[in-house]
């Protein structure tokens, strides 16, 4: 099993599925995490609609909201940002202009810069991810779609058709780089600005 606190230090679930799961697993079943999450939230979020926002965040005009969805304290989401259905931002997160989030977990104060991608994946903590980078979660040129990962040599079948990456704290994505469907990064990662990350040809 690939746990998620080899990656993450600071994981903000603490829920039996979330310690005995592989990520893919996770946000797979994303949606009825953030929906269970957000029955516990205290006063300090405004909740409506399965939407359930911080007060100190600051989203801008034009943001798609759908549900399940919790930003987190201190959040700052740009504009016409557009996020879909089972998306959690810890504290501190930032979600540049036009930026896409679907079915995924941001850790806190890390930064999606703006006309970014990210599908069912898990993001750590102080990761940073340049404009244009993406996080791909579906493999559409192929004709078997299920998704694969390589972790430590072995190579793991997840049984879905989507998934995104798991990113380590600390790693950086550069601009117009993209992660492939199943990329595994280990804490302190750097990808190169336009570089494809490929783990399983």
């Amino acid at each position: 099993m690939i746990k998620v606190s080899e990656f993450i230090s600071n994981f903000p679930i603490d829920l039996p599925l979330i310690t005995a799961s592989n990520a893919w697993a996770i946000t797979h079943e994303i949606k009825a995490i953030v929906e269970q999450l957000i029955c516990d939230l205290d006063h300090q979020y405004e909740v409506q609609n399965g939407i359930a926002i911080h007060k100190t965040a600051l989203v801008e005009k034009g943001v798609t909201l759908k549900a399940p969805l919790i930003i987190g304290a201190d959040c700052r989401i740009g504009a016409h940002a557009y996020f879909r259905e089972g998306v959690f931002l810890d504290r501190s997160v930032k979600i540049g202009p036009g930026s896409e989030i679907k079915s995924s977990i941001i850790c806190s104060n890390s930064a999606v810069a703006h006309l970014n991608y990210i599908g069912n994946s898990i993001i750590g903590s102080r990761v940073n991810f340049e404009a244009g980078s993406i996080a791909a979660n579906h493999y559409n040129e192929r004709s078997d779609k299920h998704i694969s990962v390589k972790y430590r040599g072995e190579i793991i079948a997840t049984g879905l058709t989507k998934f995104g990456s798991l990113v380590g704290d600390d790693s950086k994505i550069g601009a117009n780089a993209v992660l492939s469907p199943g990329t595994i990064l280990d804490k302190n990662s750097i990808v190169k600005r336009l570089e494809l990350i490929e783990q399983l040809k």
